[in-house]
């Protein structure tokens, strides 16, 4: 029974539909499936083949409790291809519910503080970009909230601060234990990221709210976090990471730029296309990023698309860009924040 599933009871129903010979009608919806169409006469011949073929009461629960309890088999045996490969149905179902609830706090928090947005968005990068090749440490991991005097990391706690406080309202509507803060920090960047695309789209509407959201939704990249939003369960680092892995980058040189990013599999165009996480002015980051050769025609081009209706370019390579960082290095437990579910007792089953 052990290895059962609810696909294994499907053969039977599909035995009590095939049992008689059949009447095919001209339109189908599944050409697969027959219907059953036989008179029968008044004789005890005819009544007991009748009975044969028709579904009991008994038969019929029977055949649905078979796949009740395949289905709370496959709660706990069941593994998808992909990179959840260790969560179930259940499973996703729990994290998608407690992610869309994270989201919603986050959205009001940063609502309330647009302008802690650069903030939020250089958080992110400088906890994801201390990750390091050779000694597989470091990466988005949390470690931030311990680093907050580092120089790199100057401005940085009051965003910390929003994220703590609105860690406390999320772990207290988690049933699968608290939120880490490497999850938290990445999960606020892209709210922060949505703000600004939300409002961008706004500006372009000539400050219409109701037409900014509609020309979002209609041409928006949203539909493109798919990725980022399956990369949910990381784990917090215990101490700091080693100093010296994070340029300032308000005093750093491009070319120290494009080896920080370089070092972490990262170049140019994901250099360019991040230019808003690099410090409050995205302006004035961008005007030193154009005058180096590699990042010239990068820079150009995120312009240019900032400059359409629906900014793709940008926007999908910034969200590409942004889930490629905030996964390097970090082993995701794809059955974080899930909890137990309530068993079937097959001893209380009535048939």
């Amino acid at each position: 029974m052990a290895g059962a599933n609810f696909l294994s009871t499907a053969p039977l129903v599909a035995r009590g539909v095939a049992a008689c010979s059949s009447i095919s009608t001209p339109t189908r919806r599944h050409p697969h499936i027959r219907v059953c169409c036989r008179a029968h006469g008044e004789g005890s011949e005819a009544a007991a083949h009748e009975e044969r073929l028709r579904f009991r009461r008994r038969d019929f629960i029977g055949t649905c409790v078979g796949t009740a309890i395949g289905l709370e088999l496959i709660d706990g045996s069941t593994r998808f291809f992909g990179v959840a490969t260790a969560a179930d149905l259940i499973e996703r179902r729990q994290r998608s519910e407690f992610q869309s609830k994270i989201k919603d706090t986050l959205y009001v928090a940063i609502k309330a503080k647009p302008e802690l947005v650069p903030s939020l968005l250089t958080l992110a990068l400088n906890d994801a970009i201390t990750y390091d090749k050779a000694t597989k440490t470091g990466g988005a991991n949390g470690s931030i909230r311990l680093e907050t005097s580092r120089p790199e990391n100057s401005g940085l706690s009051a965003a910390l601060d929003l994220l703590t406080e609105a860690k406390k309202e999320i772990d207290s509507f988690s049933k699968g234990g608290p939120i880490s803060f490497a999850d938290l920090i990445q999960f606020a960047a892209q709210s922060a990221l949505k703000r600004s695309f939300l409002d961008a789209a706004i500006a372009k509407c000539g400050g219409n709210e109701e037409k900014g959201r509609t020309l979002y939704s209609a041409y928006g990249s949203n539909g493109q976090w798919g990725l980022f939003d399956r990369t949910f369960g990381r784990a917090d680092a215990q101490e700091a990471d080693p100093e010296g892995r994070v340029p300032e980058w308000s005093k750093a040189s491009v070319q120290e730029m494009k080896d920080r990013f370089v070092a972490v599999g990262l170049g140019p165009r994901q250099l360019a296309v991040m230019s808003a996480f690099l410090g409050p002015d995205q302006a004035a980051t961008e005007e030193r990023l154009i005058v180096d050769p590699d990042c010239r025609p990068w820079v150009e081009k995120y312009q240019r698309s900032r400059e359409t209706v629906s900014r793709t370019d940008y926007e999908v390579d910034l969200i590409t860009t942004l889930t490629k960082l905030s996964s390097i290095g970090q082993n995701i437990n794809y059955e974080a924040y899930t909890y137990p579910k309530q068993k079937i007792d097959l001893g209380k089953l009535k048939l």
